[in-house]
Order: structure tokens, then C-alpha cells, then sequence
């Protein structure tokens, strides 16, 4: 697995995770301490920030998990990919979008710049 693909891994590792304990492990691990994430909806810093935004996403929409479509597209230290957000129950996915990650030298990411191309009821 190369350092994009393990990056991208443990982000969506972050975004599925169950439980505070869990959640907070796999932030830790896949953002450094200053890590931002920004989409249209709304911007977080920090571990405790974006643990925050997921536990939001989580929230609004219980019994579905990010997954990552296509195979991601990396250079340097960027890294953009397409999900999908889907029902555990029915395979039924309201909202999709692409993320840009920017990675820190050690690997873990620096920044995430998402895209929403479908949200329910939108």
C-alpha cells in the first residue's frame, strides 16, 4: 500500500469508526494534531474539532458508512478520491461527493478540502 492509499485508508478508517474511544484512535491516526476539514457545510480543526464533524455526520445519518468509490488519484503530497455515503440496511447512498486531502510529512493528513455532488433532498 503506498502512503496515498494508506492515507486515504485510515481517513475513511476515521469516518466509520463506532464509539467515542474508536473515533478518537482513528482521528488521532489519520489527521496530525492541527488537521483541518472543510466542506460546504461547514469547517473543523483539530482532533477534538473533527471528531465533532463526524460524530455530526454520524448523527444525521445513523446506519450508513462512507465508502470510497474509484481508485484515488494522487501527486506529492495531495490526494483526491470519490465516496459514497451508504446504508448499511439497503445499500442506499442520499449523498456522494470528492475530498482532497493534503498529507504532512508524516503521513497523516494536514487538510481536507471536500465537495458535496449529491445531498438529500438537495
Amino acid at each position: 500500500m503506498t502512503l496515498h492509499e494508506d492515507a486515504v485508508a485510515r481517513y475513511f478508517t476515521a469516518w466509520n469508526a463506532t464509539g467515542p474511544e474508536d473515533l478518537a484512535k482513528s482521528v488521532a491516526a489519520a489527521f496530525t494534531e492541527d488537521g483541518t476539514y472543510t466542506d460546504p457545510l461547514g469547517a473543523a480543526a483539530g482532533h477534538d474539532g473533527i471528531a465533532a464533524a463526524i460524530t455530526a455526520a454520524q448523527q444525521a445519518f445513523p446506519g450508513f458508512t462512507f465508502r470510497l468509490t474509484g481508485t484515488p488519484d494522487a501527486h506529492h503530497h495531495l490526494v483526491r478520491f470519490t465516496w459514497d455515503l451508504v446504508s448499511t440496511a439497503d445499500g442506499s447512498s442520499p449523498a456522494a461527493g470528492f475530498d482532497v486531502i493534503t498529507l504532512a510529512d508524516d503521513g497523516r493528513i494536514a487538510g481536507v478540502a471536500g465537495f458535496l455532488d449529491r445531498l438529500p433532498g438537495v
